[in-house]
């Protein structure tokens, strides 16, 4: 394995950096009439408006909420996505012991957090159409997994025409993982040994709701307005 492969000695200015990087990895995608880049707030999104700038696709989100272990809240047993989709990572229930109602009341408290979070980012704006669309699903690193894996879940019974998975970094068993379930996934850096998302940029900050809703609305301004011509 390379040392670009392993992510040994490489990393990212920002989330910014990392999405111009990435849209050269999905050149294939560029001007597809039928196709979307679909950002995971927060973070997600600032990589995403630089991929569909890039390839000149329209630029929406997609919410997932992770459900934390009780008492554990920064360690995954699932997560929950737009369109009431649920993933759980049974081998960390499993392990935990956790109960059946338990890991249902977390989901239930979740997905009335994401319906606001969802009301906050688009407004009285219509989830976008997914059916015989690609889909390019983005965030800005996976640890887990579990919340990419419930945006791919959430969007197969929306019957899109293919969903790609895009990350900057993420641990080779998260992307192999994903593999399995969605058509396409590219993750420019697999570190041997990943600790956090965070850890692989330079900058690293926090992504606020108005930072998203202002991407979102400056990505749809670069596709309407047509390219100029000499």
């Amino acid at each position: 394995m390379s040392p670009a492969a392993d992510g040994a000695g490489e990393h990212f200015a920002d989330r910014r950096e990392a999405g111009r990087r990435l849209a050269v990895r999905l050149s294939s995608y560029a001007g597809m009439h039928d196709a979307v880049v679909l950002g995971l707030p927060r973070g997600g999104v600032p990589v995403a408006y630089e991929i569909a700038v890039a390839l000149r696709l329209p630029l929406d989100v997609f919410l997932v909420r992770k459900l934390g272990v009780p008492g554990q809240p920064e360690l995954a047993m699932g997560a929950i996505g737009s369109g009431d989709a649920l993933y759980i990572n049974h081998d960390v229930v499993s392990a935990l012991r956790i109960p059946k109602d338990v890991v249902a009341s977390v989901a239930e408290r979740e997905r009335t957090e994401l319906l606001k979070r969802e009301t906050l980012l688009r407004g009285d704006r219509a989830r976008p159409q997914i059916e015989r669309k690609t889909v390019i699903l983005v965030d800005d690193g996976l640890a887990t997994g579990a919340s990419m894996h419930a945006a791919v879940t959430a969007l197969r019974p929306q019957r899109p025409a293919k969903i790609a998975v895009a990350v900057p970094v993420a641990p080779m068993q998260s992307c192999d993982d994903l593999r399995l379930e969605a058509d396409d996934v590219v993750c420019l850096l697999t570190p041997s040994s990943f600790y956090a998302v965070g850890s692989w940029y330079d900058d690293f900050r926090q992504v606020e709701d108005d930072d998203v809703r202002d991407l979102v609305n400056r990505a749809a301004r670069n596709v309407d307005d047509p390219p100029v011509t000499s």
